[in-house]
């Protein structure tokens, strides 16, 4: 129900802002732009969110990044899986961190494991890895198997790791500073903060929420911002205009189409 209201809300918030008429952002601005899907391109019904296919679209088309998120079954595979359960994007009532990765690929073979990630984009498209937040039943053994998958990149580079609570990050303090991206909702503050006093890569949020002040802040240390989740050319391009690093967007395709076809326009 949560997901359902803010989907609702950013529906509405992303009407009104694509209602303003934002300038088209100038050549080596579209050109740099950086966009990111969020869990695939995905409707949940014909294409289901953080699924190999909805990755699979996204790349066809074009768009630079991935956004996954990461959780561990039962015995500490690291699987793509946004909620705890499987049940609101596949039906079924069974908890990802009480299920082996056997059973979980019996059950539910749509889920891949971060392995079956890496190997299918690692090092064509970014990765940006959302760390969840849940128990850590073997929290040393659960940060050697994300050790071991994520040694094959390049930190920064090829994937970042993201976070709602900055704490997750002990998961993966393997991973120099640079490559680590946390998220703000309505703390945007105490994140930024947060990010600024660690040099972080930069911070991530809502776009109504990091506001110009913020975003000169980090670009005086260095720091990249990423925004979420414009659906719309005018919102995207204020993104662009505005100096947005990263566009998270969960109609990604749509928003590089409209990249590519103004690129092709101007001069």
């Amino acid at each position: 129900m949560k997901e359902l209201l803010q989907r609702v809300a950013m529906a509405v918030v992303d009407g009104v802002m694509a209602a303003i008429p934002r300038p088209v952002p100038e050549r080596a601005i579209l050109e740099r732009c950086k966009i990111i899907s969020h869990r695939g391109e995905h409707d949940n019904v014909t294409i289901l969110e953080n699924t190999l296919p909805a990755y699979e679209q996204a790349r066809a088309a074009g768009v630079w990044g991935i956004e996954a998120d990461v959780r561990f079954t039962a015995d500490l595979v690291p699987v793509i899986c946004h909620d705890p359960t499987a049940e609101r994007v596949f039906g079924e009532a069974l908890c990802v961190a009480e299920l082996s990765f056997e059973q979980l690929r019996q059950s539910l073979p749509l889920i891949p494991s971060l392995a079956e990630l890496i190997a299918a984009f690692g090092g064509n498209t970014h990765l940006m890895l959302e760390i969840k937040d849940e128990p850590r039943p073997d929290a040393p053994r659960q940060k050697e198997h994300l050790a071991s998958l994520l040694s094959s990149l390049t930190p920064g580079r090829d994937f970042h790791m993201l976070a709602l609570d900055p704490a997750l990050f002990d998961l993966v303090d393997f991973l120099p500073p640079e490559s680590l991206l946390p998220v703000a909702e309505l703390n945007t503050d105490a994140m930024s903060r947060a990010a600024l006093t660690a040099e972080w890569s930069g911070l991530a949020g809502h776009y109504l929420l990091l506001t110009r002040r913020l975003m000169q802040q980090h670009a005086g240390r260095g720091q990249l911002i990423g925004t979420g989740f414009p659906a719309s050319r005018n919102c995207l391009f204020r993104e662009l205009n505005r100096g947005v690093e990263w566009v998270f967007s969960n109609d990604a395709v749509k928003l590089q189409r409209i990249r590519d076809d103004y690129l092709a326009r101007v001069a």
